[in-house]
Parts: C-alpha cells; sequence; structure tokens
C-alpha cells in the first residue's frame, strides 16, 4: 500500500502522525519509575516487573526500546548511581522520598551513562517527573541536586 492509498477506515496513510520520540522517551521515563519505585517498595525480581509494565496501559505510547534501556541499565548501575547521587544531597540516601529517589536515579543514568541525551534534557526530564509525581517542591531540589550532579557527570558539556 501506498502513502496515498486509503487505510481500512479509509484514511489517508499520511494523516497517521506516530508519536514524536521525545512523548516516546518520556512516557518511557514515567513507566521506569513506576517500575523502579515498585522494585524498591517490593524489591520484586526486575523482570517480572519489567513485564508487568507492559500491561500498563500507557505502555503503547513508549520508546520501547528505550524504556528497556533506561530500566536495565538503572538497574544494573544502581550502586553508582547512589554513590554518585549521595554526594550531592542534604541527608542519607535511604532518607530520600522513594519517588524522588528513583527520579534522581533515571536522571543520574542519563547523565553519566547515556551521552546522546543532552544534559539540560536529562535535568529538565527528572524535574518533569518530580512536578508529576513528586511531593510539594521536591522538583526544586531534584534540580538542585542534578544540577550538581550534570557537573560531574557532563563537565565539558556543562561549561558550554
Amino acid at each position: 500500500m501506498t502513502d496515498s492509498q486509503a487505510n481500512k477506515d479509509n484514511t489517508p496513510a499520511k494523516a497517521i502522525k506516530k508519536p514524536k520520540t521525545s512523548q516516546n522517551r518520556r512516557k518511557s521515563r514515567e513507566l521506569v519509575l513506576k517500575a523502579i519505585y515498585r522494585g524498591m517498595m517490593n524489591a520484586g525480581e526486575i523482570k517480572q516487573i519489567a513485564s508487568d509494565a507492559k500491561e500498563d496501559p500507557d505502555y503503547l505510547k513508549t520508546d520501547e526500546a528505550y524504556f528497556k534501556q533506561l530500566l536495565t541499565g538503572v538497574t544494573e548501575h544502581v550502586e553508582k548511581l547512589d554513590q554518585e547521587i549521595a554526594m550531592f544531597i542534604d541527608r542519607k540516601i535511604n532518607e530520600l522520598s522513594p519517588v524522588e529517589h528513583a527520579i534522581l536515579r533515571i536522571s543520574s543514568y542519563e547523565l553519566f551513562f547515556d551521552v546522546s541525551i543532552p544534559y539540560r534534557v536529562a535535568i529538565n526530564e527528572g524535574v518533569e517527573l518530580a512536578k508529576l509525581y513528586g511531593g510539594v517542591d521536591g522538583h526544586k531540589y531534584i534540580n538542585g541536586v542534578l544540577d550538581k550532579l550534570a557537573a560531574v557527570a557532563r563537565p565539558m558539556e556543562f561549561r558550554k
């Protein structure tokens, strides 16, 4: 079928819009946040948690490859991420809100291990997650910590 041909519902093929990658990645981050939070609260096995995430109605809106990469990456590097986060927080890491802790893990992973994501995007996405899921003014705390982490994770990019 060509672009000029109609689909079964007589909608021209060009009229069907694929969601933007950034929107897909944002949904991916949201589902990874839920999965990491669930793992922190229930100490479940990550394979089961990832499998369960596919049941979420928003899963179809995600960038599936990025969801898997992010969830796997955070899980594999959780100790390093927590060490880096601990250097820039004002309390013990186990005293962080679990939601904010999970957000910091996700954004820290992007800062340290995924240079394809500009550092400003990693910070912004963490702040947006905190606005949606975190406590009152939690996004300000997340922003401050991620700003400090970015200076360490991406010194050359950060200085520009």
